[in-house]
């Protein structure tokens, strides 16, 4: 396994002084921000998770390695290129073995992340099951990953183009925790809320900390959702994203789109639709989940070590 891993030297400096570290993934920069926003934006993510007391570490697939943390040039080169593979568990050997660039999906950057005793993630929002999953069976690898893969998940809760009722429901036979912080119940990624509750509320990042380290102390083995709603200042109106997400929803359908295509189509249509205020909104919740990701892997850190 070691050999496939390769560990940036502030990661590597950071586990060997047993400082906390945050995984990041990178389809985020290469699929889900137009450049040179999706640069600025990992940039700045990064650096808040650093002024927070831990330690940045984006994953990607390069050059037949699975990185642990990138180089500027790393990133900057991610940002700017056009056709790089989205990598999710099934991709995951075959672009290692074949040398080819990778940008790590949520489930990939966990299976990455635990493959390097990283136990806390940051992203936007996880998949889930997608709407008329009943029929086209489009549900995401990010739910059977945390099922199986003791990595928490910060997030905006899950996008809100999803089937967010059914995507509860996997999460809960599956026996997945969805812990909201500071919420009674799951955001939906561009707005503050939704009508699903969540299971566990927790006010603080000690809760969270304490939660999860119970959890694999019992070995009860999975993940956790911490779901942390957008900041109130870049939450958009709950009927207009709606409004928004139907009509991107009908052209999908309408242009035969399907599976892996779907969501990075969706967001794009959103942006379009809605004047470019869902990628601020998509940039304001990503950098509030670096900062509790943050608190909460320096807390864990504190009780595993």
């Amino acid at each position: 396994m070691k050999q496939y891993l390769a560990l940036s030297e502030e990661v590597r400096e950071a586990k060997e002084q047993g400082k906390p570290v945050v995984a990041l993934e990178s389809t985020i920069i290469s699929h889900g921000m137009p450049y040179p926003k999706n640069v600025e934006t990992a940039r700045a993510v990064e650096q808040i998770i650093r002024d927070h007391g831990a330690v940045p570490a984006t994953i990607a697939i390069i050059d037949g390695q699975i990185k642990i943390g990138l180089s500027d040039t790393e990133l900057e080169d991610f940002g700017q290129s056009e056709g790089i593979a989205k990598v999710s568990r099934r991709d995951l050997p075959y672009l290692v073995a074949t040398g080819q660039k990778g940008a790590t999906t949520v489930a990939a950057t966990m299976i990455c992340a635990d493959l390097a005793g990283i136990s806390i993630f940051v992203t936007g929002g996880i998949g889930g099951v997608h709407r008329g999953a009943e029929t086209s069976m489009d549900i995401s690898a990010d739910l059977e990953e945390l099922a199986k893969t003791n990595v928490a998940v910060v997030c905006a809760g899950a996008k809100s183009i999803l089937d967010l009722g059914l995507t509860m429901e996997y999460l809960e036979t599956k026996g997945v925790p969805v812990i909201g912080y500071e919420t009674d119940v799951l955001p939906a990624f561009y707005t503050r809320t939704s009508e699903f509750p969540v299971n566990f509320r927790a006010d603080d990042s000690e809760t969270v900390a304490s939660t999860l380290s119970t959890k694999w102390n019992l070995g009860l083995s999975g993940g956790a959702v911490i779901a942390n709603p957008i900041p109130e200042s870049h939450a958009m109106a709950e009927t207009e994203i709606a409004a928004v997400i139907d009509q991107a929803l009908t052209e999908a359908e309408a242009n035969n789109i399907n599976g892996k295509d779907v969501t990075p189509f969706l967001l794009a249509k959103v942006e379009e639709l809605t004047g470019g205020e869902s990628l601020d909104a998509n940039i304001a919740l990503v950098k509030h989940n670096a900062y509790v990701g943050a608190d909460i892997a320096v807390k864990l850190g504190d009780k595993l070590n």
